[in-house]
């Protein structure tokens, strides 16, 4: 045990777990305030009239005084409703609200760590690092379209001759059985009057697993912070921006978004040893030093997306939420991964994606494998001349990206819109190199 552990005071074990309660953001709370009775947006039909905001500039036409709103008094309640009418602000499109029912959100966490000191200069550390989440906002569709409703409607010998059949975005139509009958719209539980909105609702889980080791040098002329992580996150929604199925609230489970499975990162300071090489202590040959920082790390995942509402779901654009649900669909094969992006080809082998069928979601996941990922160094030399105790000069020359090396890597480097012309190729990449010098005065 004295040469496992170093010997006495040369390691250390820690173990903590802890549950954590956290608040709603306050800009998320925030959206709803305007909405109905609680505030009203008008969109004119034509250019309206700069000094007269409701007539048509071009036709004339005189539309409704909205204004002002009849706000709710502070004493409504279930037992005191508020009567207004609320003709005046259908259709209503694009409004998201807080979910009545949410909870508290909340992370359970967890660590196990082992440190070591080796040596006199060095000090290793491993850890385990673990997380779950509980009751996370999500953006949930309020009002769907109910996909086989609109299928019945869907074929011309479903309909009165002559009248419209339904299909993507016609949630919100009206439409003529063949028998006569009318259908007010697809969606549900509420009318069409109330069109794209959702809710911001606590129902997201997450899972964070992560192994993570670092390496500290903190004496003599070389500083080193070394790291590494070898990690794992999944979730229901990685932000607001991505909803989850009203229908199947599990189906888009998986990888995070910023999921990074394996992340190096080198921080290191280097004082150069000219006064020892030239044997002098004048001024220009002291206070000379390198520094930088190196990180090699997988790519994130690749978000795949569709704006054609073939789910016939019509939950996009909900105020917040302006990607729909649908994903593409997928068969097995190899996904011929291009490891050098440079040459042009798609990212993946595109020809196994194709867009859902009327109707379904698509089959595949959210984010099914990783971008390109990055080999990056940023480095700086600098001087610092000391003329007295308190005035200091430091001069310092940057590069960023030092080695002008493509860095493919972010969230939407690969284009995973299944509707896109450049759909699987890489599309964005990181800033190349960069070179700034610098100068501070300490007094």
């Amino acid at each position: 045990m004295s040469k496992l552990a170093g010997g006495p005071g040369k390691t250390s074990v820690r173990v903590g777990a802890g549950r954590f309660f956290t608040a709603i953001e306050g800009l998320t709370v925030a959206y709803p305030t305007g909405n109905p009775p609680y505030g009203l947006t008008y969109l004119s039909s034509e250019p309206p009239q700069f000094a007269q905001p409701f007539v048509g500039a071009l036709t004339g036409t005189q539309y409704p005084q909205q204004f002002p709103v009849n706000v709710p008094p502070y004493s409504v309640s279930a037992s005191n409703p508020f009567v207004t009418d609320w003709s005046r602000y259908v259709p209503l499109n694009g409004a998201i609200s807080y979910f009545y029912k949410n909870r508290t959100p909340y992370a359970m966490t967890a660590n196990f760590t082992v440190e070591r000191q080796i040596g006199s200069n060095y000090l290793a550390t491993a850890s385990y690092v673990g997380s779950l989440g509980r009751h996370l906002l999500t953006s949930l569709g309020a009002n769907p379209g109910v996909p086989s409703l609109c299928l019945s409607l869907s074929q011309p010998q479903d309909v009165a001759p002559g009248t419209p059949t339904c299909g993507p975005f016609g949630e919100n139509g009206i439409y003529t059985r063949a028998n006569g009958t009318i259908v007010n719209g697809t969606r549900a539980p509420f009318s069409n009057a109330i069109g794209s909105d959702g809710y911001f609702a606590n129902m997201g889980n997450s899972n964070y697993n992560s192994f993570q080791f670092t390496l500290k040098r903190t004496k003599g002329a070389l500083t080193l912070l070394a790291s590494y992580s070898f990690s794992k996150s999944l979730d229901w929604s990685s932000n607001l921006q991505e909803q989850v199925n009203p229908y199947d609230y599990r189906q888009e489970y998986g990888i995070s978004a910023f999921d990074i499975k394996h992340n190096v990162v080198l921080s290191y300071n280097y004082e150069l040893p000219f006064s020892k090489l030239f044997h002098a202590k004048a001024g220009w040959v002291q206070g000379w030093a390198v520094s930088g920082i190196t990180r090699f790390a997988t790519g994130l995942p690749v978000t795949f997306s569709s704006f054609g509402d073939n789910a016939l779901l019509g939950v996009q654009n909900n105020g917040v939420n302006g990607v729909s649900i649908d994903l593409p669909n997928v068969v097995p094969g190899n996904l011929q991964i291009n490891h050098n992006p440079r040459n042009a080809q798609p990212y993946f082998n595109t020809s196994l994606f194709s867009p859902s069928a009327l109707g379904t979601p698509g089959n595949s996941s959210r984010r099914p494998f990783y971008g390109p990922g990055m080999d990056n160094f940023d480095v700086a030399l600098h001087k610092i001349t000391k003329f007295t105790e308190s005035k200091m000069l430091e001069i310092r020359f940057e590069l960023f990206n030092a080695f002008n090396h493509a860095q493919f890597f972010g969230p939407s480097a690969v284009n995973g819109n299944i509707d896109s012309a450049t759909f699987g190729y890489v599309t964005q990449a990181a800033a190349p190199r960069i070179s700034q010098v610098a100068a501070k005065f300490t007094f």
